[in-house]
């Protein structure tokens, strides 16, 4: 009987340290289960947020080259107001030159008239004459020189005598 009682003793220490370890055993499983849960949680929320953050990055790449594209024609059309700036510059020089040009002429005109007044009289009516002539070709010239003028440029109608810009 002693034998038995040892028996059911040894017996009953056995289940229960099974018991225990079944108890256990489920215990961390469900732990492992909610830790998983949690996780892939996590995880998605993560997937999300870096879907997120790649259609921002698209986004701004798009963005970035409407941008790029609209660099590129505000380039090419300050190339081409400096070329036009450049080619007004060139004409003004042109006009500056013709003018002084004239200036002097007008000069030696004047010259000319003072000796042709000290000589005789009746030169003097016919170099008036030229004078007239030669004055209206200098306006002539310089009313043509202004059509090509940009009367935009301040100065270009300060030369010709330009009140307003037309609209």
């Amino acid at each position: 009987m002693k034998l038995l009682v040892v028996l059911v003793g040894l017996s009953s220490a056995v289940m229960a340290v099974m018991i225990f370890q079944a108890v256990r055993q489920e215990m961390d499983l469900r732990n492992l289960k909610t830790r998983m849960v949690k996780k892939s949680a996590e995880a998605r929320k993560k997937e999300a947020a870096m879907i997120e953050v790649k259609d921002k990055i698209k986004d701004l790449k798009t963005a970035l080259s409407s941008i790029n594209i609209k660099m590129d024609e505000l380039k090419k059309t300050k190339a081409g107001a400096e070329k036009s700036a450049q080619d007004l510059a060139k004409i003004l020089q042109t006009c500056d030159t013709d003018k002084a040009t004239a200036k002097k002429k007008e000069t030696d005109v004047r010259e000319a008239m003072n000796k042709l007044k000290r000589d005789h009289g009746e030169a003097k009516k016919a170099a008036e004459a030229d004078i007239q002539h030669l004055k209206q070709q200098i306006l002539d010239r310089d009313k043509a020189i202004c059509v090509f003028a940009d009367t935009t440029n301040e100065e270009a109608r300060r030369l010709c005598g330009i009140a307003e810009v037309p609209k």
